[in-house]
């Protein structure tokens, strides 16, 4: 999660020279955001986030040599990684799954309007993902209609222990932090621990990602 008192670093990686430049000139400036660096493909990626060290990567999904599925999941490997938002001219089910899966915190199509990227990027920065509902019931819905998928989720949730439980339920409804404190009688600090071995235990790494899992397994 970025500082909120610090600029938010964003990284564009996108093959189109016309679309860097565009999102360049939309985002840089905008309510404390600053673009710190570019990448023609996501191969160029991981080198050029080790240099510019970005909160936020705007990804493109189909990109030469390294496809942006492949480069988020590298980029979520890192330590300290950035948050991912894909930003695409496609729509697809499986690529938004892919993607979600991949750590990506975010999918937004391209011509998404300014000002509607920009508070995605924010949201992202605080912690927050960017999917419509609408998005995210699609494809909850299609990942709970696959038996084995939802095996694997529950077995991995039976590793859980019964707080743990009732935080994932919480994430996946939609609940903040402060909300599950309120619900469940503790500490935001608590929630925050909880989520922290919740990410360690199912090998996660954001909200949207238990949510997916979570409906998955049918919790929800």
């Amino acid at each position: 999660m970025a500082d909120v008192n610090a600029p938010l670093r964003v990284l564009l990686v996108d093959d189109d020279a016309m679309v860097r430049a565009g999102l360049s000139m939309m985002i840089d400036g905008a309510r404390g955001i600053t673009v710190v660096g570019r990448a023609v493909d996501g191969d160029e990626a991981l080198s050029a986030v080790q240099d510019s060290n970005p909160h936020v990567v705007l990804m493109d999904l189909r990109m030469p040599r390294v496809d942006g599925i492949t480069a988020t999941r590298r980029l979520r490997r890192l330590p300290n990684p950035p948050e991912v938002i894909v930003l695409t001219t496609f729509d697809a089910d499986e690529d938004i799954l892919h993607a979600l899966r991949a750590g990506a915190s975010g999918f937004l199509l391209k011509d998404t309007p300014p000002e509607q990227i920009v508070a995605a990027i924010l949201s992202v920065a605080a912690g927050d993902p960017i999917l419509s509902p609408q998005i995210t019931r699609r494809l909850m819905d299609r990942a709970a209609a696959q038996t084995d998928a939802h095996v694997t989720a529950s077995a991995a949730l039976a590793g859980l222990s019964t707080r743990e439980h009732e935080v994932v339920l919480a994430v996946a409804q939609g609940r903040t932090n402060a909300e599950i404190a309120a619900e469940l009688f503790m500490s935001v600090a608590t929630v925050k621990a909880h989520l922290t071995h919740v990410f360690g235990k199912l090998g996660l790494n954001n909200r949207t990602q238990i949510a997916v899992l979570a409906r998955e397994a049918g919790l929800v």
